[in-house]
C-alpha cells in the first residue's frame, strides 16, 4: 500500500497529539528539512536532519500539553508528494498554566513514504504570549 502525502500528514498529527516525538521524527527522512518561517527570535527557523529535528522536538511535551487538535483539514495537491494541512492545537503551557491555542498551516513534501520537507506557519506573538517568559528549549 502506498502512503500518500495527505495520509502521512494525518499520521504525523496523530503522532504529535500522542506526544510521541520519537515516533514523529521516525516519519521523517534522515535528511529532512523543517522550516518555521515565523519562528520568534531565539528559536530556529530551519532545522536540517532527523537527529537535529528530534533534539528540537523531544522537550515539546514537557513544555506544552496539547490535549486536542480541534480543527484539521488536509488537502492533497496536484503533486502527489505534497500535502497541505490547516489545523489547530489546544492545550496548556505546563510551566505557567496559560492556555495554548494555536492555528497552523503546514506544507509537507514526501519522498519514498517519508517526510523530506516540513514547513509550518504559526503566529509567534500568540506563542510568546502563551509562553509568557517560559522557555521551550532545544
Amino acid at each position: 500500500m502506498t502512503t500518500t502525502a495527505a495520509d502521512l500528514v494525518r499520521k504525523s498529527l496523530e503522532t504529535f497529539l500522542s506526544k510521541d516525538m520519537k515516533g514523529w521524527t521516525d516519519l521523517c527522512a534522515d535528511d529532512v528539512v523543517a522550516e518555521f518561517p515565523f519562528a520568534p527570535e531565539g528559536s530556529p527557523a530551519r532545522i536540517e536532519g532527523k537527529a537535529a529535528l528530534y533534539d528540537y522536538l523531544r522537550g515539546y511535551p514537557d513544555a506544552i500539553d496539547v490535549k486536542s487538535l480541534p480543527t484539521l483539514k488536509v488537502y492533497a495537491t496536484d503533486d502527489p508528494s505534497v500535502a497541505i494541512a490547516e489545523w489547530s492545537a489546544s492545550g496548556t503551557v505546563l510551566s505557567n498554566g496559560n492556555p495554548y491555542e494555536m492555528r497552523y498551516a503546514t506544507f509537507v513534501t514526501v519522498r519514498y513514504g517519508l517526510i523530506v520537507n516540513y514547513r509550518e506557519y504559526w503566529n509567534p506573538q500568540a506563542f510568546m504570549n502563551a509562553m509568557s517568559g517560559a522557555r521551550f528549549d532545544v
